[in-house]
């Protein structure tokens, strides 16, 4: 395996985080002459891209889906050694990228996704959305496949008729390269412009950087932490002509349990709460990271039983050194703070784990926890905090200091809610999704779904990342006014010649 960015300048090595070895396989970074190339190589995409029509979009999305299928076993089995995920997660992970590549085809085949919107005036207005131009595209270190090369953000973006340059992540580009040979062929197959994907390779940051400030860049897609996610926004910004980046940062995801359903149930809700907080090493964006509680005897029940789950929690790799590195601080230091206890820590690595998880449970009071700003941050991770409250008025100051995120969970039993709505409200207006009785982790890709919310949880609440919605990060909406009929989009066109549903003076249908 060796990166086609093969220069010859600063080569590296993926590594296997559940051994340290380093895996076969040259690496090599960028150039800025390789950045230049290929944004020159999608504007040029571009523009005959974006005339494609909608069948051929659809077929290229579900052609790169059977060709990403057909390399699977190779693909999983490399995203395995570089990111130390078992192989049954990884394949049900690779499932969800086809299944995204297939929704999206869907949708563009459908076609009604660009709204039309007509207005027979005079004058005679008709709008509809239409493409940015190139994205840039940053892989995701927890999710190899569904947040990478041909994840969520390149499916959504090429639906959109967008060229992609995904920046891949260094801690697996083998996994990249065979990716992106799956979408090449798909782009050869269904004789799609060679610009329209490409990928590049780096083990820092000068390159991501490069692209983001390249001014044929049109918009960004980024899924990974808050400091990472900020740096890329205000590269953004500082450019002549700002674009929109479109950043997934991460979340700390609070849990309210109210009375009632602890007094009923409080071993299960630990159990449930113990499986989605150490899922996957807790290196989800939704795992659930801060618990907030009264104080009560059925708390207490709740806690051991907490507790007793995180002890027996197996210690698994983590998916990278400084990912390994940051959370062994920060859940100390978080653990260690004035007024946090540590009730439980999960089972030591055995010696064949090279960054190895433990998990953690800490408990503050809530007046400790208002004091302190820093317990208030991500410890991304298996690491969670119950905050234990004395009476409502302070349950509720506790999460008035929270920012946005991602999940908010309520924990409760039906006739208990009306009781608190207040508070409810108070933490649905911090999150994006809002989960009743249930755990966060586990998105559901579906139209219906929204992963994204507030500041810092994400740079735009507007949008999702998941879902056939995402597409509507990369297009604009542009009116055409008193153009001649046959000069307009067909999605536009009085005889309507796509059959697809439009707003015709306020009346929705296919004319």
């Amino acid at each position: 395996m060796q990166t086609p960015n093969s220069n010859g300048l600063h080569p590296f090595q993926a590594v296997n985080p559940a051994t340290g070895a380093l895996l076969e396989g040259t690496c090599f970074r960028a150039t800025s002459a390789d950045v230049d190339a290929a944004m020159h190589a999608a504007v040029t995409a571009f523009e005959a891209y974006r005339r494609a029509g909608k069948d051929e979009k659809a077929r290229f999305l579900r052609t790169i889906a059977e060709e990403i299928e057909s390399g699977g076993d190779a693909i999983t089995e490399r995203a395995s050694a570089e990111s130390g995920l078992p192989l049954t997660r990884l394949r049900n992970e690779l499932v969800r990228t086809t299944t995204q590549l297939r929704l999206f085809a869907g949708l563009v085949e459908e076609g009604s996704w660009v709204q039309p919107v007509i207005h027979t005036g005079p004058p005679d207005i008709r709008k509809m959305l239409v493409p940015l131009g190139p994205v840039v595209v940053f892989g995701a270190s927890n999710f190899p496949l569904a947040f990478s090369v041909a994840g969520g953000d390149t499916a959504s973006a090429l639906a959109a008729g967008c060229p992609v340059i995904v920046k891949a992540h260094p801690a697996h580009p083998g996994t990249g390269v065979l990716v992106a040979a799956s979408i090449q062929s798909a782009i050869e197959k269904c004789g799609m412009p060679e610009g329209v994907f490409s990928i590049l390779f780096d083990d820092g940051h000068a390159v991501g950087a490069a692209l983001v400030k390249h001014p044929a860049t049109k918009a960004v897609a980024f899924t990974g932490s808050l400091k990472g996610g900020l740096a890329l926004q205000k590269l953004a910004a500082e450019r002549a002509i700002p674009i929109p980046v479109f950043a997934e940062m991460g979340s700390i995801n609070p849990v309210l349990l109210l009375p009632a359903a602890l007094e009923k149930r409080a071993a299960e809700i630990a159990t449930q709460l113990a499986g989605s907080i150490t899922l996957g090493g807790g290196q989800f964006c939704t795992k659930p990271g801060l618990i907030l509680a009264l104080r009560s005897p059925s708390l207490q029940t709740f806690t051991t039983a907490l507790a007793a789950a995180i002890r027996e929690t197996a210690s698994v790799p983590m998916l990278t050194a400084g990912i390994h590195q940051h959370y062994h601080q920060l859940s100390t230091a978080t653990a260690a703070a004035d007024g946090v206890t540590l009730l439980a820590e999960g089972a030591s690595a055995s010696g064949t784990v090279h960054f190895p998880t433990r998990a953690r449970l800490a408990q503050v009071s809530a007046r400790n926890f208002l004091s302190n700003p820093h317990l208030q941050e991500e410890v991304f991770g298996p690491f969670a905090m119950i905050v234990v409250a004395e009476d409502l008025q302070e349950l509720r100051s506790a999460a008035a200091v929270l920012g946005g995120q991602l999940t908010v969970t309520i924990i409760a039993e039906p006739d208990e809610l009306p009781a608190h709505e207040i508070l409810i409200q108070q933490l649905a207006d911090l999150a994006g999704r809002i989960v009743f009785n249930g755990v966060p982790t586990g998105v559901e890709v579906c139209a219906a779904m929204q992963h994204g919310g507030p500041f810092p949880a994400s740079t735009d609440s507007r949008f999702t990342s998941v879902g056939q919605g995402a597409v509507a990060r990369f297009v604009r909406p542009q009116a055409w006014q008193n153009w001649p009929d046959e000069l307009l989009p067909d999605e536009l066109k009085s005889a309507n010649p796509l059959n697809i549903i439009r707003i015709t003076d306020l009346t929705c249908a296919r004319k």
